[in-house]
């Protein structure tokens, strides 16, 4: 077998792990291979046997509480094929469409309301952005701003119940963080993150003089909201269920596809079988990538942990500030950073044991701590070069990327607004938990 330490040296462990890291990734390889081989290599350099790396990966998939994710991804599946997205979006016209820029506060409202049903910014962006950015082109509005409104909105997904991510980040914490009580905490930051991209809107929509929409009257909206009353009740079920303890996140994800079955079926019938078809490939294609990434990182987060990289970064910022404020700032430039270049499952899975203790050491509520990564880590699915939800928003919109990135910064600035008020007021996150307990 090949004597890496012999090679390299000793006593470079931690360049080896994240060299071999860095270089995989900027040579296009898959993002799970990096993680997997990079702690591979590091595995064979420290000298401990081969077979600790597949140990880690099975141990970092064979959670109980992941059950979760892939039947959540499978809800929100039958409920982009199932034409509850198309009824959102007319709910959400009638109440705010008539806003200045109107259609962009619609797309926005939209994401409020299909976030709550996929919990998946890409499914957001797909579902949402297909609908909206064509009527959006087709009234007058401009291809960037129809795609940028659609790509940072539906981030809002990442924060409510029943993102997959906040159940990423409380496995990733050791299991010990309450599922119910992040949901609970992504709510009002979902809420103000919505307001503020709807300000950003409005002040592009009239400096560009986009036209308002007609107000549909008070019988429209009601009649509209009972035709998106059967999505919506999928919201209260995975959130009531949850916070009230009536049955676990677990639990609730398998109800949630009964109920999502149930509906496209035989309430809207909308769910041909050949669009089932389409939605189970696509939930175990996803499913299949998410819990690889997790393995690996698992792997790798392991190796970070036996390296005591958590410690040596806590002692390290404790010699730069002592001071919270400062502490936060670093962590969040920090992720903000990383956000750009990795996908953020393996960015949560990784980071979270780095950056978690250091949090809890300088007095950070642990819930929190994992609404201001979501969020950070959700916004870098807006930025290039590895931006994935700008991707998909482009694709949708027809536009090139850069195209997007000229003007996107009023709405990425107002994600960073509302990254900062949650970083900066605990309330905004902990006030809700505290209240439900």
């Amino acid at each position: 077998m090949l004597d890496i330490a012999a090679l390299i040296g000793p006593g470079h462990e931690l360049a080896v792990l994240f060299g071999t890291f860095s270089f995989l990734l900027l040579i296009g390889t898959p993002v799970a291979f990096c993680l997997g081989v990079s702690s591979f290599a590091t595995i064979a350099y420290i000298g401990l046997p081969p077979v600790v790396v597949f140990q880690r990966l099975n141990s970092g998939v064979s959670i109980f509480a992941l059950m979760a994710i892939p039947f959540f991804i499978f809800a929100g599946e039958l409920m982009v094929r199932g034409d509850i997205a198309r009824r959102l979006v007319a709910l959400a016209g009638a109440l705010v469409g008539h806003f200045r820029g109107g259609l962009g506060q619609v797309n926005i409202m939209a994401s409020v309301l299909f976030g709550g049903i996929s919990g998946s910014a890409a499914a957001d962006a797909s579902a949402i952005g297909g609908l909206m950015v064509p009527q959006m082109k087709e009234r007058g509005y401009d291809a960037d701003y129809a795609v940028n409104i659609t790509v940072v909105s539906s981030i809002i997904a990442l924060m409510l119940p029943p993102s997959h991510n906040l159940i990423i980040y409380s496995i990733s914490a050791g299991g010990k963080i309450s599922i119910a009580d992040l949901f609970t905490a992504g709510i009002i930051p979902g809420i103000v993150l919505a307001l503020s991209l709807m300000v950003a809107a409005w002040i592009v929509a009239k400096r560009r003089g986009y036209p308002l929409e007609a107000f549909p009257g008070g019988r429209a909206i009601i009649a509209m909201l009972i035709a998106a009353t059967p999505g919506l009740i999928l919201v209260a079920i995975i959130f009531g269920g949850v916070r009230s303890g009536v049955f676990t996140a677990s639990e609730s994800s398998c109800i949630a596809v009964v109920y999502a079955l149930l509906i496209t079926f035989f309430v809207y019938r909308s769910l041909s079988f050949s669009e089932f078809v389409l939605a189970v490939k696509g939930a175990v294609r996803t499913t299949a990538m998410v819990l690889l990434v997790i393995g690996c990182a698992g792997a790798f987060g392991w190796l970070l942990a036996y390296l005591r990289v958590p410690a040596q970064l806590v002692a390290f910022m404790q010699t730069i500030s002592d001071n919270p404020i400062v502490i936060l700032l670093m962590i969040n430039v920090i992720l903000l950073f990383l956000g750009t270049f990795m996908d953020m499952s393996p960015l949560i899975v990784i980071t979270t044991p780095i950056f978690l203790p250091v949090a809890i050491a300088f007095g950070i509520d642990p819930v929190q701590f994992g609404i201001i990564m979501v969020l950070n880590l959700g916004i870098g699915l807006c930025t290039p070069p590895v931006g994935a939800v700008l991707f998909v928003g482009c694709a949708v919109g027809k536009i090139p990327v850069w195209t997007a990135i000229r003007t996107i910064w009023p709405f990425y600035f107002a994600a960073v607004f509302t990254l900062m008020l949650v970083t900066y007021i605990p309330a905004l996150s902990l006030w809700l938990p505290a209240a439900f307990r």
